[in-house]
């Protein structure tokens, strides 16, 4: 059975030595040591000056929102995994979904201004796939109508533009380091903060509003990073440059198997300088032989699992189709990809023999 993507694990005896420090130290959560290095390692890693781990990449997203004291309406993208939208609802802002870009397939900054209103706070973009957002003329924007900016980053862990860390853009940004990402913790993510009076804010945040032992000044929430999922990103960091490359090695090969296809689109990285190939995903239009959900189930009959992601839109969940913005005459284009795309099995431990069986089973219905 070959799935859409599976997490790098390192050896098993190299995370041994780690789980016995804790087992000494008995230090489980609340910013241990692991916790602290994997802060300083990440900063230097990526690039940026300072990075507050959490337990996940939607509690991240939950926490920036309340870090920036957003609410009323937040314009977003409906092409997005579930929780972007979620983190604003929790939050009690309205999402006003528009249009994406057809090429990077991110929020389409042409679409924006003509959704604020009086009541437009912010804007939250997400860098779909690593491709980066178009983040200068989306500051552009927030800047004329004095808008935050955040963005979902949880796809871009060591995106690069020209100037540097995808993530120093915005706001605020936010990272998922959930099993299936290129950096993994098991679970886990993290806020990028600009400055370290923000990050303190963040921090207070992420664990229920304490300032001290004996102060709780904010209605926080308990989004901390245990040491065990600390620890075990420090390994990862390890192998980190490794498993990019086996990743971005594996990319080449499908783009040369796939190219000339009629009827199959790959979409490639775009704005970026440096990318992290964390996903392989290609449009099934109505050129190919079948559509894209008979292609799926042709692959499934094969043990392959493909994934339709995203697939539905935001904006065609129950809990978000009544929202005014999420009219499908307003969101053609991500109506539009949603039923096309298909994202292929890539992760580094890939067989190069398995991504030419892929490409067999796609080119024998050209």
């Amino acid at each position: 059975m070959i799935t859409v993507t599976k997490p790098f694990l390192p050896p098993l005896d190299e995370f041994t030595p780690f789980l016995e420090k804790i087992w000494d130290s008995r230090v489980l959560t609340n910013g241990g040591p692991f916790h602290e290095q994997l802060e300083l390692e990440l900063c230097k890693y990526l690039g940026v000056q300072h990075i507050s781990l959490c337990s996940n990449g939607t509690l991240g997203l939950m926490i920036a929102l309340q870090a920036l004291e957003i609410k009323g309406e937040v314009i977003t993208t409906p092409y997005s995994f579930v929780a972007t939208s979620h983190a604003l609802l929790w939050n009690e802002i309205k999402p006003v979904f528009v249009d994406i870009n057809p090429n990077s397939l991110n929020i389409d900054s042409k679409k924006i201004e003509a959704a604020i209103t009086s009541e437009t706070k912010a804007i939250l973009g997400m860098h779909c796939y690593g491709n980066p957002c178009e983040v200068d003329t989306i500051k552009k924007i927030a800047d004329k109508y004095k808008l935050k900016v955040v963005y979902d980053a949880c796809h871009a862990f060591g995106v690069q533009d020209k100037e540097g860390s995808i993530l120093r853009h915005g706001d605020l940004s936010v990272l998922s380091f959930h099993a299936t990402k290129v950096f993994n913790t098991f679970e886990g993510g993290a806020i990028i903060s600009p400055d370290y009076k923000t990050k303190k804010l963040i921090d207070q945040l992420k664990n229920f509003g304490f300032e001290n032992e004996l102060s709780v000044v904010l209605p926080g929430i308990n989004a901390k990073m245990s040491e065990v999922n600390a620890a075990f990103g420090l390994l990862q960091l390890k192998y980190i440059d490794t498993a990019l490359q086996a990743r971005k090695n594996l990319y080449e090969i499908y783009k040369e198997l796939l190219n000339g296809i009629n009827g199959i689109d790959c979409i490639f990285q775009t704005n970026s300088f440096q990318h992290n190939y964390s996903y392989f995903p290609i449009l099934v239009t109505p050129a190919y032989s079948l559509t894209r959900d008979e292609l799926f189930e042709k692959f499934k009959k094969n043990d392959i699992f493909t994934r339709r992601y995203f697939y539905p839109l935001i904006s065609n969940f129950a809990t978000y189709k009544n929202f005014k913005s999420s009219n499908k005459k307003n969101l053609y284009v991500a109506n539009q990809i949603s039923e096309q795309i298909l994202c292929l099995p890539l992760y580094p431990n890939l067989d190069v023999r398995t991504i030419n069986y892929i490409c067999r089973l796609i080119k024998e219905d050209n």
